[in-house]
């Protein structure tokens, strides 16, 4: 712009220009010659003349004439110079803001609001300025170490559990920001700042929690617990910070005594593997017993509903009898006295017979004989302990009790009594 405004006044400044710095000596034509270099005198005078004319001096071609214009030429020229100059320095405030990005903008320093994503236009220098943010980015903070889980940092990796274990835990804070205006400034050094509120929320945590819980089964709620500790003291700081996710890195106890934690951590092991092993054989053993001992008590309920079944049976059967014995005693113990032979005589597969003439007695194999019988017509054959005929069968003596009387002769004054 300020070239095209010399170039209209006819001023050219040119380094480029081969004559540059050569005199200006007159030849006989009245022009310069262009040996001679430019005197910077007669070039400030050339300048406020042309400026003059530029701003409608009526004298603009006297040798000593100043820069003197009218006053209405004045005013337009200074005006357009104003006008051109405020145009520029209004211009000048536009700004274009990306997408996931915030502009602060502030006021003499101070913070006035916060423009969105897009075209948008402040006062310029030195009335405003602005800032942008980003707050779409991920940002990440390490605890415990830097760049690298092997480059620890022991002086924040290094905490004490609830059972007076020492731990290290090394784990990376991931958050966004919720509020460019805060972020800027409500805090100094931001990323410091959070580091510090991580590592306070970590040794809390850990400080209520056991040494074995934080190692093992307790890691993800740690780490959770952490993340919503972390956000409670971020928003009453006003840091404008929203806590993404905490991502445990290394959890593991200090490595001087490492091996030695090794070998309890096999120890234990160990006993957790003998106990599940008693445990399955337990889960084995105690379900068979318990089946067996329900299987003996039906056993012996079974029993017991047979026996008291039978004996309540034959009570009944017993008191029928009786009654019926009672109407007619001597029927009845013949009754009795036949069927009890013949459940006898049908259970038994032989018979031995004393006589009454010797002490010989007759064996009777009736199971051979029924059984010949079933394969052929011949009669059976009846065989003794001692050589007999068929003499000697009907002669059979019985033996006679110790009351000197036999059982038929017995039996049959029973029947003449009754």
């Amino acid at each position: 712009m300020i070239g095209s405004f010399l170039k209209k006044i006819g001023v050219t400044l040119s380094l480029n220009d081969p004559q540059w710095g050569r005199g200006s000596k007159n030849n006989q034509d009245g022009k310069k010659s262009p040996e001679t270099p430019p005197d910077l005198d007669q070039v400030w005078k050339d300048l406020n003349q042309r400026l003059s004319r530029f701003l409608g001096q009526k004298n603009g071609g006297g040798d000593g004439g100043g820069f003197n214009p009218d006053s209405s030429t004045t005013r337009f020229g200074i005006g357009a110079i104003a006008f051109i100059f405020v145009f520029v320095w209004l211009v000048s405030g536009i700004f274009i803001v990306q997408e996931g990005q915030n502009a602060v903008v502030t006021t003499f320093g101070k913070y006035s609001h916060v423009n969105g994503a897009g075209m948008n236009w402040r006062w310029p220098y030195p009335i405003q300025n602005h800032e942008i943010v980003n707050v779409s980015q991920v940002r990440t903070i390490e605890v415990g170490y830097r760049s690298n889980v092997k480059n620890k940092q022991a002086h924040e990796s290094l905490m004490l559990t609830d059972d007076e274990n020492i731990v290290d835990i090394q784990f990376a804070v991931q958050y966004k920001l919720k509020s460019a205006a805060e972020w800027l400034y409500n805090n100094r050094d931001q990323d410091e700042m959070i580091r510090q509120v991580a590592e306070t929320a970590i040794r809390e945590i850990v400080g209520k929690s056991k040494m074995d819980f934080v190692l093992y089964e307790g890691r993800e709620k740690v780490a959770m617990d952490v993340g919503a500790l972390m956000q409670q003291i971020l928003t009453r700081y006003k840091a404008g910070v929203q806590i993404a996710n905490i991502t445990m890195q290394g959890v593991q106890p200090p490595e001087q005594v490492q091996a030695a934690f090794d070998d309890a951590v096999k120890a234990g092991q160990d006993k957790e593997r003998q106990k599940n092993e008693g445990q399955a054989y337990a889960n084995d053993v105690i379900p068979k017993a318990r089946g067996e001992a329900s299987r003996t008590l039906q056993e012996a309920e079974g029993y017991k509903s047979r026996i008291v079944a039978n004996a309540e049976g034959n009570a009944s059967r017993f008191k029928q009898v009786l009654s019926e014995y009672q109407k007619a005693p001597a029927v009845t113990r013949d009754r009795m006295y036949l069927e009890t032979m013949q459940q006898i005589f049908t259970s038994t597969s032989k018979v031995l017979m004393d006589t009454k003439q010797s002490n010989n007695m007759i064996y009777l194999p009736i199971d051979k004989m029924i059984s010949q019988e079933a394969n052929s017509v011949k009669p059976a054959v009846v065989q003794s302990v001692a050589p007999t005929t068929a003499e000697q069968i009907p002669s059979v003596e019985m033996r006679y009790n110790k009351d000197g009387r036999a059982r038929d002769t017995r039996d049959s004054r029973d029947r003449e009594v009754r």
